[in-house]
């Protein structure tokens, strides 16, 4: 029986995958409350339903929270 990581396909070229909150702040080298402050600052995020207990997931798309940090820089930049 084939292993489940023989079964990966990988992703086409230049498609991103969602990334979690904990991948978002490796990526970025920052704690989860200032990725939360991100959130409420305006940051993209999809949030995705879910059964149980838990009433939501968040997922970043990576391009989409790098233009918005690029305009953040833009506008601090100008001000």
């Amino acid at each position: 029986m084939p292993k489940k990581s023989d079964r990966r396909v990988a992703l086409p070229a230049g498609l991103l995958p969602l990334l979690t909150q904990p991948e978002l702040e490796t990526r970025y080298q920052v704690s989860d409350w200032t990725v939360l402050r991100w959130i409420e600052a305006g940051m993209p995020v999809k949030r995705l339903p879910t059964t149980g207990q838990r009433k939501e997931v968040r997922r970043f798309d990576l391009n989409a929270v790098e233009a918005w940090m690029a305009e953040r820089e833009q506008l601090a930049a100008a001000s």
